[in-house]
């Protein structure tokens, strides 16, 4: 592993940064052949993680989705599962059969949406959707009156992001295989929307550098 991404290094100046139609060129010539990477941009942001007015946090729609379109549950009281199932959801929960989910506790679906009526007969589901992240909250905008326009959002690849504990941020573009304006395209959506998500309390440089690099090849650094 060591030698091969020490040889692929070689094709890229560890010194400059790149603008990022070059550098998507340098990520396509230096990943693996063997399966379809994904893109990977990683930021390292001007902020302190110890302190909880600086978190990042946001969600965007990418203009490209990639992977396999994700498997939506709606919890819906009874009069609105019609309009759930119109809505794109692959998955619903009323109040008739949300005991029985709750008995079983089998997760077959990757995100959960709620109308707001229905929070208070999810809190006995905490424990099971809340340590595997699927708990409809407000941060993600998974808690919703309009069904229709966040399922969509969902399906079509809406993402949330966050900073970790080293003030960095990571997030998926596109795969080695996708069109190169596409990525571009993936990248300048994202920025935009990392920027807008600057906390207040953070003062000077928001963006201090962004690299973008195959699953499993070397980074490139990329212009802002």
């Amino acid at each position: 592993m060591t030698k091969r991404i020490n040889k692929l290094k070689t094709f890229i100046d560890q010194k400059k940064v790149y603008p990022i139609a070059e550098a998507i060129e340098l990520v396509k010539k230096t990943g693996k052949k063997k399966f379809d990477e994904t893109v990977e941009l990683h930021a390292r942001l001007g902020i302190d993680p110890k302190k909880g007015d600086q978190q990042v946090r946001g969600t965007v729609v990418l203009p490209h989705s990639f992977g396999k379109s994700k498997v939506v549950a709606a919890f819906v009281p009874q009069e609105q599962e019609k309009e759930a199932k119109e809505a794109g959801a692959d998955v619903i929960y009323t109040e008739d059969n949300l005991k029985e989910f709750q008995k079983s506790g089998k997760i077959n679906f990757e995100i959960a949406v709620s109308v707001p009526k229905m929070m208070k007969n999810l809190a006995p589901l905490a424990k099971t959707l809340g340590p595997k992240g699927l708990m409809p909250s407000p941060k993600n905008e998974t808690i919703t009156q309009d069904l229709k326009k966040t399922i969509s959002e969902l399906k079509k690849g809406k993402i949330a992001f966050k900073n970790d504990d080293s003030a960095n941020i990571h997030q998926g573009l596109g795969k080695v295989s996708t069109e190169d304006k596409a990525l571009i395209e993936n990248f300048e959506t994202f920025i935009k929307a990392l920027s807008d998500s600057k906390p207040e309390s953070s003062k000077g440089v928001f963006i201090k550098g962004i690299t973008i690099c195959s699953t499993m090849g070397p980074g490139v650094k990329v212009e802002v």
